[in-house]
């Protein structure tokens, strides 16, 4: 296949899925509902919006991975595909808002095509917005495109009374929550890690002593997170339950991996590399758990305006209602989208989140999945809406500004020491190098490893101006709707 034959590979096998989404929801869909085009219409808008999902959400979780040299980028896409479709299939639950996350109060319940149009419109913008951003390799959260949608069609069909503005400052106020305390868990961590094994003279035998802690404690909080936030649509426990879940986990998993690092230890050498690679099975199971919770959640963002317009298309059904159950082809069409836009678009993304913000190995990338359920947990305990996009990011961006700061703390202590001192006992990383050899290598380090600011600037403003952006395409959108079938 030549190099223009892959151009245009991905956007025509993304058109032939449209086309089966068409043909799939003419079949299924009933001849005698009112509205039945627009039910067929708003099916396609959402496979287009489970596509775009697949190729910029997904690789939040995949991407440090990828980035780590834990997984190949085949076997990260066959894992998320997978996690993805499960995730949806099995946990997505039957029941989703009809007006997400509570952003506007219901309008009148008697004008159902305007509602409809008002979701279709929604829909379209976010898929639309989270397509652009794709292009231009942002990351952005799916689940702010889809309130932006909601809000921009939401206040041009009835109006800013129609807003919950209390709903909106905490949206808003995610923004810097979820990306700062993701990036200090994260940095944190790899400070722990850091000073507990890979600076310590003997790294192997620091290894066999703490590697089995940092396993117990990621397999706890994801047993944690997978209980409350993973299975939430279909399993409801209390908090002690999900505290119980997550003690025995931990003692389950340190038991476990005592024998299987001390066994893995014999066989590596004192050098960093080797020692990173200890936490690449727990790395591939976080990545995986993060992709089933990802598909279970954020399925929703696909086919929730999906599923309430089939509730109020439907006879007996009709009316706005505060949630409707989704049925079971409109959830196949979401967790198939969400597979096929990964597989389809994925890579470009997953290599701009893995590489190109900053480096990352497997140490960091266990750091980073880590302050992803630990940060999910500690806003679901206090009721912060947090966005998973925002956590991941934030978390490269810390492990990466941690180890900025290392570098220029070695360059600093390199011109103090001068190149006649001898080196000091405790200097970290660098146990085999004279000063000068050091301060050669901090600074082409420095050079090689800074937080791309190219990156980190095109992204926080992705963030930004998302909701205002989806909102006024949505706004544009329902009224070019009302033009064309009112």
């Amino acid at each position: 296949m030549d190099a223009r034959a892959r151009k245009f590979a991905a956007p025509g096998l993304a058109l032939l899925f449209l086309v089966a989404v068409v043909l799939f929801a003419n079949a299924v869909v009933q001849d005698d509902i009112p509205l039945r085009f627009f039910v067929i219409a708003a099916g396609v808008i959402g496979g287009y919006m489970a596509l775009n999902i697949g190729a910029n959400d997904v690789a939040n979780n995949m991407g440090p991975a990828v980035g780590g040299r834990a997984l190949t980028m085949t076997a990260a896409l066959i894992i998320a595909a997978i996690c993805e479709a499960a995730g949806a299939v099995l946990a997505g639950g039957d029941v989703v808002s009809t007006i997400s996350k509570g952003i506007i109060a219901p309008p009148n319940a008697d004008n159902t095509l305007d509602f409809v149009l008002m979701m279709m419109a929604a829909l379209l913008s976010a898929a639309m917005w989270i397509h652009l951003a794709t292009f231009f390799n942002a990351p952005v959260s799916t689940t702010h495109s889809i309130v932006g949608g909601v809000l921009g069609a939401g206040v041009t069909a009835a109006g800013f009374q129609i807003v919950n503005w209390g709903t909106m400052s905490a949206i808003a106020a995610s923004w810097v929550v979820s990306p700062v305390l993701g990036g200090l868990i994260a940095a944190g961590m790899l400070g722990l890690i850091k000073w507990t094994v890979l600076f310590r003279e003997d790294r192997v035998e620091a290894a066999r002593r703490w590697v089995p802690f940092f396993i117990a404690i990621m397999v706890g909080v994801f047993a944690a997170y997978m209980a409350q936030k993973g299975f939430k649509r279909i399993w409801h426990p209390s908090g002690a339950t999900i505290a119980a879940v997550s003690a025995a986990s931990f003692f389950a998993a340190w038991a476990i991996s005592i024998p299987w690092i001390r066994m893995r230890a014999r066989q590596i050498e004192n050098k960093r590399k080797q020692v990173t690679s200890l936490f690449d099975l727990p790395l591939i199971l976080s990545a995986g758990l993060l992709s089933f919770a990802h598909g279970a959640n954020d399925v929703a963002n696909a086919v929730g305006p999906l599923a309430a317009i089939v509730s109020v298309a439907t006879p007996g059904l009709g009316g706005v209602q505060t949630e409707v159950g989704i049925p079971f082809w409109v959830l196949l069409i979401g967790s198939t989208g969400i597979a096929a836009g990964l597989a389809l678009f994925g890579p470009r993304l997953i290599q701009t989140v893995g590489k190109k913000i900053t480096r990352m190995d497997m140490v960091r990338a266990y750091c980073v999945a880590l302050a992803a359920g630990t940060t999910v947990l500690i806003a679901s305990a206090f009721g912060l809406p947090v966005s998973s996009t925002h956590i991941a990011i934030g978390g490269i961006f810390g492990v990466g500004f941690l180890r900025e700061f290392l570098i220029n703390r070695d360059i600093k202590r390199s011109t103090v020491i001068g190149s006649k001192e001898p080196k000091p006992a405790n200097w970290p990383g660098k146990l085999n190098k004279t000063p000068e050899q050091a301060l050669k290598r901090a600074r082409k380090r420095e050079k090689r490893r800074l937080v791309r600011r190219r990156h980190m600037y095109g992204i926080a403003a992705a963030w930004v101006i998302t909701v205002p952006a989806a909102g006024l395409l949505a706004g544009g959108i329902y009224l070019c709707f009302r033009l064309v079938f009112e």
